[in-house]
């Protein structure tokens, strides 16, 4: 007699025998309301520009921008990451476009707000890397380093302007100390109890933001180290978690995807609010190099990516490919 649990009575393979059993007892499913597009809108263009890097994703105009919108609700998305693309004179040491109530940013959420209304969560970046002249995502001291609590401040701000503009989200994505807590202080003082926090909450110092700087037009100058993450560091990302949450974080994020899955389900298994997890521009850009020259079958590395990021225990997902997906899903 066979020992029950042992070959060849035990036969995993039953359950992989045709599509239809294969779907029935997945354990993981990607939907279209787990997706949320990121979107790009430049200041003072006529046509939208495609991201050579990014084949397929575009810096759009405010007209292209409400029809991605639309777009997005019809095909279930959940939400839309906007960004925003100054004209490059109006870049300065302290990142004022990204607090001007008509600053090209809170122009796009007005206008998306008027397209769909609530039917897609309109989530802002709040940042000021687009807007300085240094690219960095804080404003400078006299020795040239992101003074952390002066940086404070422009968030204020900018959560304020951003909230103004109709925003349901705001994403709070430069990694300074106590930002959240910040944030939520200045849209609790102004009226704007409703709007939510996403927070940043593990964003790693990555090689894979390349493409990225690409589509906002960065002026960086240097690297970013003193505030990312070490990709070295795990436990860190539990610290900056709770602090976060103690700070008012209504849901938590970790950036990039891919290369910390790890890290996402980490996050995961420690908290009862919603996590997501941003499959960034150079994840992007990999699989459509690679499906370019033929190396891999792209629709299917698409799926088994999202479908990965989900199983690790991202709720949300925020992917370049979010209306594509949705409308196969």
């Amino acid at each position: 007699m066979t020992e029950y649990g042992s070959f060849p009575g035990a036969r995993p393979r039953r359950l992989r025998t045709t599509p239809a059993m294969r779907r029935m007892v997945a354990e993981t499913r990607l939907h279209p309301a787990d997706l949320i597009l990121p979107a790009f809108v430049r200041e003072g263009i006529t046509e939208p520009i495609p991201i050579q890097a990014m084949p397929g994703v575009v810096q759009h105009t405010l007209d292209t921008l409400r029809k991605a919108a639309v777009e997005a609700v019809d095909a279930g998305v959940a939400g839309i990451m906007l960004f925003g693309v100054p004209e490059d004179a109006k870049k300065d040491g302290a990142g004022t476009a990204g607090t001007d109530p008509d600053g090209i940013l809170q122009v796009a959420i007005r206008a998306v707000k008027e397209e769909v209304g609530d039917e897609l969560v309109i989530m802002s970046d709040l940042c000021l890397d687009e807007y300085t002249d240094h690219g960095h995502c804080g404003v400078l001291d006299a020795d040239g380093r992101v003074d952390n609590d002066a940086t404070l401040e422009r968030y204020a701000e900018m959560a304020q302007v951003q909230a103004d503009a109709g925003v349901h989200v705001v994403g709070p994505s430069g990694m300074m100390d106590g930002q959240v807590g910040v944030i939520r202080d200045a849209l609790d003082q102004t009226g704007h109890e409703d709007v939510s926090i996403l927070a940043y909450t593990a964003k790693y110092s990555s090689a894979f933001y390349g493409p990225f700087r690409e589509a906002v037009g960065s002026s960086l100058r240097g690297d970013r180290k003193t505030y990312q993450q070490d990709p070295a560091n795990s436990r860190e990302s539990l610290r900056e978690l709770a602090l976060d949450l103690a700070e008012g974080a209504d849901m938590v994020m970790v950036k990039p995807a891919g290369p910390y899955l790890d890290i996402l389900a980490r996050v995961a298994e420690s908290v009862d609010v919603p996590v997501a997890a941003y499959q960034i521009s150079g994840e992007y850009a990999m699989i459509e190099a690679a499906a370019e020259k033929g190396w891999i079958e792209r629709d299917r590395a698409i799926l088994e990516t999202l479908t990965g990021i989900k199983r690790a225990g991202a709720h949300m997902i925020l992917t370049y490919w979010a209306t594509e997906v949705a409308k196969g899903l």
